[in-house]
């Protein structure tokens, strides 16, 4: 009987580690973690196209996460989203010259922000704008120019 009850307990131990595991391959897959970035501050980016990008989508500058995608809208004036990003307070020395461009992770991954600093003297502050921006390469857009570039290159005279 205490064998029975010693391997019930074993077992029971075993699937809540399981579900404790499960639970944080969850949270660490859909970002959840990055909940706990609320302090910093928020600079803008206006693009013409953003692909697939996500709030909550890491903001990169030389490959080291800087900040996330905290919301993005719509300018019905310009006809641009806005993507408003909050970036730690640790990197408050980012030029006001710096660039901004929405990049791929691998082949087909998720979409984030790359920040590519300038040459300023002068730093971004919390509600600044970044005037430079490269929106998203939209696949469906570059294949489908190669396909007319090749329909034409094969029906000219």
């Amino acid at each position: 009987m205490d064998r029975t009850r010693a391997t019930e307990i074993a077992v029971g131990v075993f699937v809540a580690l399981g579900l404790a595991a499960l639970f944080m391959l969850a949270v660490r897959v859909s970002n959840l973690s990055a909940l706990g970035d609320g302090e910093g501050y928020t600079l803008l980016a206006r693009f013409d196209n953003i692909g697939g990008l996500k709030p909550r989508a890491p903001v990169t500058m030389a490959g080291v996460r800087i900040g996330r995608v905290e919301a993005i809208d719509f300018d019905q004036e310009t006809y641009q989203a806005v993507v408003r990003m909050r970036i730690r307070r640790s990197y408050d020395r980012i030029p006001k010259d710096t660039s901004a461009s929405i990049l791929t992770a691998g082949l087909l991954g998720e979409q984030y922000v790359g920040l590519e600093p300038g040459g300023a003297e002068t730093y971004l502050r919390d509600g600044d704008e970044i005037r430079l921006t490269q929106s998203a390469l939209v696949l469906e857009r570059i294949i489908g120019q190669v396909l007319f570039n090749k329909a034409q290159e094969g029906g000219g005279p």
